[in-house]
């Protein structure tokens, strides 16, 4: 698993494994990077469905509940095919534009 800082938010690459093996080190890895913003860049990933995106729902869930922004970046699934709880954009990009929007978002909700 490779971990690319830029600032507060925190880019995860997978290495070549299954999907349940990196989600598995993903979590053992999370307390290190739960204080950041966190992007999951699952292009690496050939065969991934609505299924796989849905393992990282709780993981998600919990991170956004520390007002904390997570995205998953894949163009192999929609995000009309997950439901509106988890956030799957098709470009790193386009997820760091979703980071800045939410962070906006979280200022001006103080």
């Amino acid at each position: 698993m490779i971990f690319d800082n830029d600032g507060n938010t925190t880019i995860v690459f997978q290495e070549n494994i299954a999907l349940s093996k990196f989600l598995e080190n993903l979590k053992g890895a999370y307390p290190k990077i739960k204080n950041d913003n966190i992007i999951v860049n699952l292009f690496s990933f050939s065969k991934l469905r609505a299924d796989d995106i849905l393992e990282f729902l709780q993981l998600s869930d919990e991170h956004r509940a520390g007002k904390k922004s997570f995205v998953l970046v894949t163009d192999r699934v929609g995000y009309d095919e997950v439901p509106d709880s988890i956030c799957v954009v098709p470009s790193l990009q386009e997820a760091k534009d979703i980071i800045e929007m939410e962070e906006i978002e979280r200022d001006l909700d103080m």
